[in-house]
C-alpha cells in the first residue's frame, strides 16, 4: 500500500513539474514576442515611395504572422518567427536601400 502512495505522489510531483514548464515556457515566448516588435516604417515615402511601400508592406506581412500564430496558440514549429526574423532583415535592407540611393543623388 505504502508503494501506490509514493508512485502516485511521485506522478503528481512529474506532473507538477511539466505544468510549470510549459507555462514558464509559453511566457518566456510571448514575452519573446512582445520585446521582438514588428519592424519600424523609417524610409521617407516622399523620396522612396517603392522602398516605403515595401517597408509597409513587410510590417503588415510582419502583423498577419502574429495573428497566425497567435491563432494557433504559438505552435507553429519556430517557422512563423523564422519568417518574422527574415522580414526584420527586409527591412534593414530596405533601409540601406533608401541610404544607398540618397548617397547617390548627392
Amino acid at each position: 500500500m505504502k508503494k501506490d502512495w509514493i508512485r502516485s505522489r511521485k506522478g503528481n510531483d512529474t506532473m507538477k513539474k511539466s505544468i510549470a514548464t510549459g507555462i514558464v515556457g509559453a511566457l518566456l515566448l510571448a514575452g519573446g514576442v512582445l520585446y521582438a516588435g514588428a519592424p519600424v516604417t523609417n524610409v521617407s515615402p516622399k523620396r522612396h515611395p517603392n522602398l516605403a511601400a515595401a517597408q509597409r508592406l513587410s510590417h503588415e506581412a510582419f502583423e498577419k504572422i502574429v495573428a497566425a500564430q497567435q491563432a494557433n496558440e504559438w505552435d507553429m514549429q519556430g517557422h512563423a518567427q523564422k519568417a518574422k526574423n527574415l522580414l526584420d532583415q527586409v527591412n534593414t535592407e530596405l533601409k540601406l536601400a533608401a541610404e544607398a540611393a540618397n548617397e547617390n543623388k548627392k
